[in-house]
């Protein structure tokens, strides 16, 4: 027997703004996708997929930041150095249908400026941070999410610690950016050299 959906009118909007409502989808999602391109119509458009419990923060109504971890790209760092823009997508695997999507420009807030401490500070204490990716929201919308399957989610995958702890804690994680982070799989420029030239 075919299951009725049920219309529910608060889906498929557009909104000014994050309120309560709206807050309270992404605090419980154990996944969430960024998307960002280049400028460069010839370059690769990148959607990287974001988890680790607690690493997406709603600042205020308008704003949104995810702590950026070490990792082996750095697409996502050098486009928004480059054109600012970039979209959040978050998606219900359990419960009732839905997607939200937060379009907005964002800003790369590396350890060394002014406001990476404050930033810092909606997050849990983790390894491996190379920068928070901090975002002002220009576009607020969600939609129906019929087409996304049913899932469960198991729990975060301990994959990560395992590999900073191989590259020698955050020694190891500075030599791994320098090597890895520098530029972009196009050619932009991603995190600075260290020490900064």
């Amino acid at each position: 027997m075919r299951r009725r959906q049920i219309y529910d009118p608060t889906v498929g909007r557009t909104y000014e703004r994050i309120d309560e409502r709206l807050a309270s989808f992404p605090a419980t999602q154990a996944l969430f996708f960024v998307a960002t391109a280049p400028a460069d119509v010839d370059a690769h458009v990148n959607l990287s997929p974001k988890g680790i419990a607690g690493t997406f923060a709603i600042i205020d109504s308008l704003t949104v930041a995810y702590l950026d971890l070490t990792g082996s790209g750095v697409e996502t760092i050098a486009h928004v150095r480059e054109n600012g823009r970039i979209t959040f997508m978050f998606c219900a695997f359990d419960g009732p249908p839905r997607v939200l999507r937060l379009y907005g420009r964002g800003a790369v807030v590396l350890p060394s400026d002014a406001q990476f401490e404050g930033l810092k500070a909606h997050f849990p204490a983790v390894e491996g941070v190379r920068s928070v990716i901090v975002a002002h929201l220009d576009r607020i919308a969600d939609s129906c999410g019929y087409g996304v399957p049913q899932m469960s989610v198991t729990g975060d995958r301990t994959q990560l610690w395992k590999s900073y702890a191989q590259k020698g804690g955050e020694a190891g994680l500075v030599a791994y950016r320098q090597e890895k982070n520098l530029v972009s799989i196009d050619g932009l420029e991603g995190l600075p050299s260290f020490p900064p030239t």
